[in-house]
């Protein structure tokens, strides 16, 4: 009893007051932390701390960090506890499944994925090299484009694990592998990736706090991008002018040609971001990285006789990778969405809402890289991919215990339902009468969430 005495409370009102840069609370398990100046170290970037500062954040701690993360903690405990602090019946379980499975073992079973993948991937190199240099048939070098666009879906893969947890042994080799996957393979920076992704994670499916769904003046999830709303994550106005009503008045016909081309974006931001001046870790290394890949890939193309092949094989290997791109929309784009920051108490329900899952045989679990069990990853992402599969029935029964949506649909399915939210804004976006008051009833009618 004399420990409980010296105890320092606050409420949950008190702990959302500190949610400001330069003043930074976070509770977990009921300790409140200052994370002020510890911000900007953060491994996992400052957007994921300044997206929940003044909240309890428990589950998306236990979502994003090992056990061995816990013992770092108390360096920053300031001394208060929170008095009313509530843990329900969602988060109770959420905690419960997280346990489980870290005592089984499935955290760090990383079995051989990535082993395999990058074989894979070397392999599909090897025959890329060897179809371009070698052969001289117009055959050989348009599958050669192809298995390019395969081989950089594959090595997408192993990047965005590698960015997750350690798909090795030791750290200094996880970031080599990060690099390589990324960087010099890819040429997408994987700081740029791990910037954004972190974000997305987050703050799942809100219109201002989510980077993946803020495609203005291309793409509109909802109509309430037609208010001209402020991106949280850029820190910029999205400004639906006239040039993005029309594009959006036609985003369900376009879609699926912008994938096609949309690598070129992914491009630009990589460059974007690494010669701003935000503060972008290991800069130097993944700017070396993007040099490799813009040497190698022109010179690569350059083997090919003339401009119109050269044309052919670029815009085959990236439209090769319009299925990675199509996949990741399917999983975000017709499920519910939200505006304003993610909150730490309904970490389970955010999750369920805002993802969709895509079915398939297992055979083909390689081809969508453990992305298809797109709920699961967003619950527990640092399960290797390997494990996704074993854990969807526990989840699905989860979120069934819960009254909480768990959907699965073919890709087929999941191709109609993004095509529907898409045409639904679409129509909205050519009404240039009285746009506001309309979108609102539409929205209510309409809307997914």
């Amino acid at each position: 009893m004399a420990d409980q005495t010296k105890k320092r409370y606050v409420t949950t009102e008190d702990l959302k007051k500190h949610n400001q840069p330069g003043d930074l609370w976070i509770s977990i398990q009921g300790k409140v932390y200052d994370v002020s100046n510890w911000v900007k170290t953060h491994p996992g970037g400052e957007a994921a701390i300044l997206n929940l500062a003044g909240q309890d954040v428990t589950d998306a701690f236990i979502a994003y960090h090992p056990g061995t993360a816990w013992h770092h903690l108390e360096k920053l405990h300031n001394g208060y506890h929170v008095k009313d602090f509530h843990v329900s019946d969602v988060s109770r379980d959420y905690r419960r499944l997280a346990a489980d499975f870290s005592k089984r073992g499935l955290f760090d079973k990383k079995g051989h994925v990535t082993l395999y993948t990058l074989t894979c991937v070397g392999v599909m190199l090897a025959a890329v090299l060897y179809g371009v240099v070698v052969c001289t048939s117009v055959w050989a070098h348009l599958v050669s484009a192809v298995l390019l666009g395969l081989l950089w879906i594959q090595s997408a893969y192993v990047g965005h694990d590698s960015g997750h947890y350690n798909v090795t042994s030791t750290k200094p080799c996880n970031k080599l592998i990060q690099l390589l996957s990324g960087n010099c393979l890819t040429g997408i920076s994987i700081a740029w990736w791990k910037w954004t992704h972190n974000a997305h994670h987050m703050a799942c499916n809100s219109l201002d706090h989510d980077p993946d769904l803020q495609h203005i003046p291309i793409f509109a999830v909802s109509t309430k991008f037609f208010n001209s709303m402020t991106s949280r994550f850029y820190g910029r106005e999205l400004t639906f002018d006239p040039l993005a009503r029309f594009l959006i008045s036609y985003q369900h016909w376009t879609f699926y040609p912008v994938m096609c081309v949309g690598r070129i974006n992914l491009f630009i931001q990589t460059f974007l971001l690494l010669f701003s001046k935000r503060h972008v870790p290991d800069r130097a290394m993944n700017i070396a990285g993007i040099l490799v890949f813009w040497t190698w890939f022109p010179l690569l193309v350059s083997f090919l006789p003339n401009w119109q092949e050269r044309f052919i094989f670029v815009f085959v290997s990236f439209a090769v990778t319009a299925i990675q791109h199509v996949q990741f929309c399917l999983n975000h784009f017709a499920a519910d969405v939200y505006t304003g920051p993610p909150n730490g108490n309904d970490w389970f329900e955010k999750q369920t809402a805002g993802t969709l899952d895509i079915s398939c045989r297992s055979y083909m679990d390689w081809f969508f890289g453990g992305l298809q069990f797109q709920l699961e990853h967003h619950l527990f992402p640092r399960l290797p991919r390997c494990h996704l599969r074993t854990v969807s029935p526990v989840v699905k029964e989860l979120c069934k215990k819960h009254d909480l949506p768990y959907r699965s649909l073919s890709w087929w399915e999941a191709n109609v339902w993004t095509i529907r939210t898409l045409k639904n804004a679409a129509i909205q976006a050519r009404d240039v009468t009285n746009p506001v008051l309309k979108n609102l009833l539409w929205e209510a009618v309409n809307t997914h969430g």
